[in-house]
């Protein structure tokens, strides 16, 4: 299947983003990635090496003629978000991407592209394995798990790195010249809970919320897409008003930073037709509701075995009531940025079964102090109910330098190649300028990218031509670093 990308130009890039797609990078088993990225620095004969973390750094001496040019330090993440369709037959763990061209747009068989932050890190290789390209002084910085908790970024010492500008190449949007972003912060509440004999009078079901969009829990969020967690709760609550339901197990979602896009609820009932009747008025009711973010949306009902186990109807009630308190979405927007989401919640996954549960949340914010409130509110929530909660994976947010000389290069190069001002903006997602800024301080960054739609689900795909325009604003971006 990657023969036709290979085909597409820049043939160099898309070489190299078909090589890297074959090999499996989920964050926190990046060691094959590693050992690929370490070995092609090798094979060029350039200075390789691998930190005690598992961050690859790989040094390019300037091109003749830029001698005299700072030195640039160009980034991208290593590790891919996997998300795949529920009826997708694919082993991330052993096989590679399989990838497809249609019409302007390059797409993964119903599995995550890896275009964020694949696209990246090709563009890195092609630099570094060109022998034509004018470029500065170059270290290359390829970090690991960017998807699930920055680790490489916060792992990466001071003192490793001597370019005074960094290139980050992992924003979305091909006008978007990105200068600041949120910070992030990990929400996980737990417990125990009584169980009890299931009720054998009971004709149980698999009840299947399905065909959400999702997407990305930062970039995404402000879309008003449907979050599966939020809203099987939400029918479960409902249909416990009119019937008696007894509920055996609840699992939704997946990973923190994709909205979760399926969920479904093991569930036993005396009257079957009351059951079929409220879940198509659901159905009706929620895409209704979802028409235009989530048109694929299906709550349906299958037939399944008698669980042994259930849930208690009291502790049922007080996590329903729970979950249905955890914010979803956008908690404030941004006072002084028209448009930017300041602070918000993804309620990522959901886990009810065998006396155990598991709420996951990532809140965002580009302000500490809201970030830790809306963490706060969540943690009591749940508490409220007997909950453990624990905070984990915080990472600060980029706080942005409009007077940076990068930005202004930038800015102009990108009016001069396109007869258009660049959008100059901060987003909600987690880059990871802000961390690597607080042992490199004096660095110049910004963030740039192609066009990737539908990132960290199954819908991802990257626009070629975008690319294009890309790779040439990076080039030229290149030619145009200051003297040292």
């Amino acid at each position: 299947m990657s023969a036709e990308v290979r085909a597409l130009e820049p043939s160099i890039m898309w070489n190299h983003f078909a090589d890297l797609n074959a090999v499996p990078r989920p964050s926190k088993k990046e060691e094959r990635v590693i050992a690929f990225i370490k070995k092609f620095g090798e094979d060029l004969g350039l200075p390789t090496m691998v930190d005690e973390v598992g961050n690859v750094i790989i040094k390019k001496p300037a091109s003749s003629g830029m001698e005299d040019r700072k030195t640039i330090v160009i980034q991208s993440h290593l590790d891919m978000v996997h998300q795949k369709n529920a009826a997708t037959n694919f082993d991330f763990d052993s096989e590679g991407i399989r990838m497809y061209v249609d019409g302007d747009w390059v797409r993964a068989d119903g599995t995550t592209l890896g275009a964020d932050n694949g696209i990246g890190v090709a563009s890195i290789m092609a630099l570094l394995s060109s022998n034509d390209i004018p470029h500065p002084p170059i270290e290359a910085l390829f970090t690991i798990d960017e998807e699930t908790g920055m680790t490489g970024a916060m792992g990466l010492k001071g003192g490793l790195l001597d370019g005074e500008i960094l290139l980050n190449l992992d924003t979305e949007d091909d006008d978007e010249l990105t200068i600041g972003c949120a910070g992030g912060i990990d929400v996980t509440a737990t417990g125990h809970y009584n169980q009890t004999s299931s009720d054998d009078t009971r004709t149980w079901y698999k009840l299947t919320l399905r065909g959400l969009t999702g997407g990305h829990s930062g970039m995404d969020i402000h879309r008003g897409r449907g979050n599966a967690n939020k809203l099987m709760n939400r029918v479960l609550d409902s249909i416990n008003e009119d019937v008696d339901l007894q509920i055996a197990k609840i699992d939704g979602g997946g990973l923190r930073n994709a909205i979760p896009r399926e969920s479904y609820a093991v569930i036993g009932v005396h009257n079957e037709e009351a059951l079929e009747a409220h879940v198509k008025d659901w159905n009706t009711t929620l895409r209704s509701e979802y028409h235009s973010t989530d048109p694929n949306i299906v709550l349906e009902l299958t037939s399944t075995e008698r669980p042994s186990k259930a849930i208690t109807n009291e502790f049922a009630k007080h996590f329903i009531s729970a979950v249905a308190a955890c914010p979803v979405g956008i908690w404030r927007m941004s006072p002084e940025i028209d448009g930017l989401v300041q602070t918000s919640n993804n309620l990522a996954r959901v886990l009810v079964e065998d006396g155990h549960y598991t709420v996951q949340c990532l809140t965002r914010s580009s302000v500490d102090s809201e970030k830790m409130d809306e963490a706060r509110a969540i943690k009591g929530l749940f508490e409220l109910i007997g909950g453990h909660v624990e905070f984990g994976g915080s990472y600060p947010g980029w706080t942005p330098r409009p007077d940076a000389d990068i930005v202004s290069v930038m800015s102009d190069l990108y009016k001069e190649m396109f007869n258009e001002d660049a959008h100059v903006m901060a987003c909600h997602a987690g880059l990871e300028c802000g961390i690597l800024g607080t042992n490199y301080p004096d660095m110049e960054m910004i963030s740039f990218g192609p066009n990737i739609r539908g990132a960290h689900s199954p819908d991802e795909c990257v626009q070629i031509s975008s690319v294009q325009k890309y790779w040439g604003l990076l080039l030229e971006t290149l030619k145009r670093i200051p003297k040292a």
